[in-house]
């Protein structure tokens, strides 16, 4: 009898080790992603930052899950959004632009990387670039005084422009004030007059273009923002049908059909982002991470219809074009003839 109880005993024993040793395996962290935008804007970013998570070993659906969470370019929608990530209870919460005021103002304890192209220490966000301090940190470019450059490029390009369109987006307030700064400086100084232009909606895109249809600058600006990154395509096709030169400030406006681009790398800004992430889940803490200033910029020029600045190559296509080869080189020279005449 006694014999009998020691091998039930051990049995019962047995049958309780699998249970401890599921208890005692560590969870799998989960990783909160806030977008502004939606997701089709962002598949090369969202590329990047699983490479930066690679980086420092973390792999989504293997170590690391992500909870993500899109505002369909809907600013309102970005406090409900975080708040829902922090009732998740998230191990870390990466984000993108202003939207990190909203996970800001929604937790002061899960730990924040922001990437953005507005200076986070004269918005408030961190107290200093080397010390962020609190829960947030990140990469940051300077997106918004890029602008002057860009202007340059088109007087380049140009040089007989003197009425040049700026299209901005009023529901980024900050990057609008500073990309307007800049570029009406640059503007005085180069003699040239700018005419600035709303949109915060596709149909406001096109009341925009509209305008530029009837008022002809010599050439448009495209502001920075993920809401005009993912209407790239019908800027692009807007700008050829009303044979307006664009600069654009990123890479993918400029493969989309845009006539150029020059901006920061985004991709090299979101791989940072996403070492920044896996360094926090490791153990590392956001105010001993300085912000990353990215100092990597990229100018880049319409497929198959616009020269490298060295040489004659065109650049070959790319799989992702929207636009076909011989609309692009119509469109293109439709624009120089315009600005010519």
């Amino acid at each position: 009898m006694s014999n009998r109880r020691e091998f039930i005993t051990l049995l019962g024993g047995a049958a309780a080790w699998p249970l401890v040793a599921r208890a005692q395996q560590p969870a799998t962290p989960v990783i909160g992603f806030l977008h502004p935008a939606s997701p089709h804007a962002a598949g090369d970013q969202l590329r990047a930052f699983y490479l930066g998570l690679k980086e420092t070993g973390f792999v989504d659906g293997e170590n690391v899950a992500i909870e993500y969470r899109w505002a369909d370019n809907r600013t309102d929608r970005l406090p409900a959004l975080a708040a829902e990530l922090v009732r998740r209870r998230v191990a870390v919460i990466a984000t993108v632009g202003t939207s990190a005021f909203a996970v800001k103002a929604a937790t002061t304890t899960i730990p924040i990387v922001f990437v953005g192209g507005e200076d986070p220490v004269k918005l408030g966000l961190v107290a200093s670039l080397a010390r962020p301090g609190g829960n947030l940190t990140g990469i940051n470019w300077l997106g918004g005084e890029l602008a002057a450059k860009r202007l340059e490029l088109l007087r380049q390009l140009l040089p007989a422009a003197t009425r040049v369109a700026v299209l901005v987006n009023p529901a980024f307030a900050t990057l609008t004030e500073i990309t307007l700064r800049d570029v009406e400086t640059a503007a005085r100084a180069m003699g040239m007059q700018i005419q600035v232009l709303n949109a915060d909606t596709s149909r406001e895109i096109d009341a925009a273009f509209e305008i530029i249809g009837r008022e002809q600058p010599d050439a448009l600006i495209v502001g920075p923002g993920p809401f005009f990154n993912s209407r790239r395509v019908q800027m692009a096709q807007l700008a050829a049908r009303y044979a307006v030169p664009a600069i654009h400030t990123t890479r993918l406006e400029a493969e989309a059909g845009g006539l150029m681009s020059y901006g920061p790398s985004l991709t090299d800004a979101y791989r940072q982002a996403g070492a920044y992430t896996g360094r926090i889940l490791k153990g590392a803490k956001p105010e001993d991470l300085p912000i990353v200033q990215s100092s990597k910029h990229q100018r880049s020029d319409c497929p198959d219809a616009t020269p490298h600045r060295a040489g004659n190559s065109t650049r070959p296509r790319r799989r992702g074009d929207r636009m076909s080869a011989r609309l692009k080189r119509r469109a293109f020279i439709t624009l120089l003839d315009g600005a010519a005449a």
